[in-house]
């Protein structure tokens, strides 16, 4: 079984064919496919490390869901002072599915 580990959005993901992972919001309507392309190491046999990505390596993946996270409650507080804000935040996300992790000669 291949691993990859694949840059979006700024931050990294670890995965694996048939692995749900959430992400960043990309744009993409629901059953659509995906192609990642900054591919950072796929590990099969031997591992392949890229600097910093992989050249003829992409992770394909289809967009299972597109939706909001729970709401994260954002509290600034001063003490003495009577400063308080209290403001809310929901982060769009894309969930998708490893279809195939390729990588070609």
């Amino acid at each position: 079984m291949a691993i990859a580990i694949i840059e979006t959005g700024g931050k990294q993901y670890k995965v694996s064919e048939g692995q749900k992972i959430k992400i960043e919001k990309i744009k993409g309507e629901k059953n659509a496919n995906f192609i990642f392309d900054k591919v950072l190491l796929v590990a099969d046999k031997d591992v392949k490390i890229g600097t910093p990505y992989l050249e003829n390596a992409k992770v394909e993946a289809k967009i299972v869901k597109q939706g909001r996270d729970k709401k994260k409650i954002v509290f600034r507080y001063h003490s003495k002072t009577r400063y308080r804000k209290k403001k809310g935040h929901r982060q769009p996300y894309t969930e998708v599915e490893i279809t195939k992790i390729n990588l070609q000669p």
